[in-house]
């Protein structure tokens, strides 16, 4: 394999909800916050870490192109790519597996160097850029769970969210091989359900909305698509 170049994709990640990657907290808060966001050890401030961007777009797009039917579940990885155990017949999607794997990487123990090498993509974790870091940068939304026959509200949680509002720094660095071709339109496709769907926890109640803002390819335009 001939590596090209190195490309920067830059631009703005804006909350347009507020935003909760849990920090992973082993301790009970009583009284306290139940769920608190991941936040940088010196500065104290929230950010998003690029193994949750990384993870929630690869899930998305193996989910929109159709290859969680092979897994089980489980991530997409080359020993999915053939329908049977002595590797004669591909999988339909043969094409855009090849194209997902070599943008996202493939697991360590996989023999697939040959066809696939190494991983296009390296994703930075993004912190708050300098036009909102004065904003507020925490809140704490109140939950709890209702009582379908009694309609008492019951179980009070508080989750740590980033509001709406927030911007941060993204940065992606893209590399490029000899024969690379189409990549990018996947990437492209990623980064819009990105935006359909939610990063984050509790998606599903209304966290997580973002929009990529200002997005650059190496000093150029990088435009999603509307449709997908």
């Amino acid at each position: 394999m001939k590596l090209n170049s190195i490309q920067q994709l830059t631009g703005t990640i804006v909350l347009k909800t507020g935003l909760h990657v849990g920090a992973g907290d082993a301790e009970m808060h009583i009284g306290g916050i139940d769920s608190q966001v991941v936040k940088h050890p010196k500065t104290l401030q929230p950010y998003i870490p690029g193994s949750s961007l990384k993870g929630k777009i690869r899930s998305l797009l193996e989910l929109s192109l159709g290859l969680i039917n092979h897994t089980g579940g489980k991530v997409f990885q080359s020993k999915y790519l053939y329908s049977d155990k002595d590797k004669k017949d591909k999988i339909k999607e043969y094409d855009d597996a090849i194209k997902l794997l070599k943008l996202f990487g493939d697991s360590a123990d996989q023999n697939s160097q040959d066809e696939i090498g190494a991983t296009r993509l390296s994703f930075a974790d993004c912190y708050v850029n300098e036009k909102t870091k004065d904003y507020i940068l925490s809140e704490v939304k109140s939950e709890n769970s209702i009582d379908r026959k009694t309609s008492e509200a019951s179980n009070p949680r508080f989750i740590e969210r980033v509001p709406e509002g927030v911007e941060f720094a993204f940065n992606v660095s893209v590399k490029e091989f000899e024969g690379d071709k189409d990549l990018m339109e996947i990437f492209k496709k990623g980064l819009r359900l990105l935006e359909l769907d939610a990063l984050g926890g509790s998606g599903s109640r209304g966290y997580g909305r973002i929009k990529f803002e200002d997005l650059k390819l190496n000093g150029e335009d990088f435009e999603l698509p509307e449709q997908i």
